[in-house]
């Protein structure tokens, strides 16, 4: 038998050297056990790092729709003023429509109401003319009781120049049978003239 320490060297390409490289075909407890852990550290440290991912990322996602919510506020806030703004117009649009109906309605009355004053004007204008040829007349017709002839042509010349004669009441107000005024005045000066 030979001796293994003393053998010599194996020629180069032979088989055992081969045997000796080779990785062991059974790999002993402790370090399957250690590979083990470090893929389940590894595999931890991953789903730590997922986990803190989306945990950011649903922060993110919270804070930007937080900032979304806080801006369509904003605009539905604008919107709100606006519409109320919108509702102050129209009404202050509707009521200024009514002023106008009003403004209207009170012109029209104006308009009505000189229409009755010039009417009223016309006839207070005649009322005083009658008045002023009455006077005319009784002072006619007491000069004519009381025989003063001349004065009474002179008091009938001036009733006719100022043009009030046509102004005598054409139908007596006393209901007692006698002349009217401008009856009487005519029967005076046809005696006169």
């Amino acid at each position: 038998m030979s001796d293994p320490k003393h053998s010599s060297p194996a020629p180069k390409g032979q088989p055992e050297e081969k045997a000796a490289e080779k990785p062991p075909a059974y790999i002993p407890p402790p370090t399957q056990e250690k590979r083990q852990r470090s893929v389940v550290h590894y595999i931890a440290i991953l789903f730590a790092a997922a986990f803190l991912l989306m945990l950011m990322t649903y922060l993110m996602d919270r804070r930007q729709n937080e900032e979304v919510v806080d801006s369509l506020n904003q605009s539905v806030s604008g919107l709100r003023e606006s519409l109320s703004n919108m509702q102050s117009v129209q009404d202050i649009y509707e009521e200024n429509q009514s002023l106008l109906q009003e403004i209207d309605r009170l012109e029209d009355q104006v308009d009505e109401l000189e229409r009755q004053d010039s009417a009223h004007a016309a006839e207070l204008e005649q009322a005083e003319q009658t008045r002023q040829a009455m006077d005319w007349f009784w002072q006619i017709d007491e000069a004519y009781v009381l025989g003063r002839y001349s004065l009474c042509r002179e008091l009938i010349q001036s009733l006719e120049d100022s043009g009030l004669s046509e102004r005598l009441p054409q139908e007596s107000t006393t209901d007692n049978g006698r002349f009217s005024p401008a009856l009487r005045y005519q029967e005076i000066r046809e005696a006169l003239y």
